[in-house]
């Protein structure tokens, strides 16, 4: 089975500073993948430019696709919900998606909100921190696409809102879809993982398989990232 995604020298710099360069990476289907490192390590740039959102120098191809439109087409990716008023309910936002998003599957959507326990009459301005991470989350999900990224979806959240979340990326993900979740904090996500990619000194760091890095160093994934900074090195794919 073909790479879903395959990453060739990608670089990116903002107001002449350097953010990413020499971005190489490959990522298979069907695998949930920790995309880890500092504050400001550009984890978020590398998800923007991987839906066309940001444009860098590089080749990205997402399942056959090279070119931005497209790309987008087969990503979904986190809305905080920014370009809505804290008035708007639940279920105008859904209305929304269904008309901007042809693979914006309803049925799921509901089925989430259920197992979140989120009323659709509930406002923006009504939801708590963590609710409305999980509204977000509920939304990522319920598009039909190859990939979703979830940029930092535990950010300042209550432990319960944590373990809902977790508990509904591993209900809802599809079977051949990958999903990338960014984090500094490995411990909350480190049990999901298949795989991690770590950013550090702008480019890759390293990319391994969660089960290989328990297996060869006999350590769990949080004191494994660690000793990427402890060392200074980078490790070998």
């Amino acid at each position: 089975m073909p790479e879903l995604l395959k990453i060739e020298d990608l670089n990116y710099s903002y107001r002449l500073k350097k953010i990413l360069q020499d971005v190489n990476l490959k990522l298979d289907r069907g695998k949930i993948v920790g995309l880890l490192g500092e504050n400001g390590a550009g984890k978020t740039t590398l998800m923007r430019l991987i839906t066309g959102s940001a444009h860098g120098h590089g080749i990205i191809e997402l399942d056959n696709s090279f070119s931005a439109p497209e790309r987008k087409s087969k990503v979904s990716y986190m809305d905080r919900l920014g370009g809505f008023p804290l008035s708007t309910p639940i279920a105008k936002i859904e209305k929304f998606y269904e008309t901007v998003y042809e693979d914006f599957d309803d049925k799921r959507f509901n089925e989430l909100l259920e197992f979140l326990k989120l009323d659709k009459t509930t406002k923006i301005s009504a939801l708590s921190k963590g609710n409305k991470e999980k509204l977000v989350i509920a939304l990522t999900l319920s598009r039909q696409v190859p990939l979703y990224l979830l940029d930092e979806p535990f950010d300042g959240i209550d432990s319960m809102s944590r373990k809902q979340i977790i508990n509904s990326i591993i209900k809802w993900k599809p079977e051949d879809s990958t999903i990338v979740i960014s984090d500094h904090y490995v411990t909350e996500i480190a049990t999901l993982l298949d795989e991690i990619v770590v950013i550090k000194d702008e480019t890759i760091n390293c990319h391994k398989q969660a089960d290989k890095i328990r297996e060869d160093t006999g350590m769990d994934i949080e004191d494994f990232y660690e000793s990427l900074y402890q060392e200074g090195g980078k490790q070998d794919d």
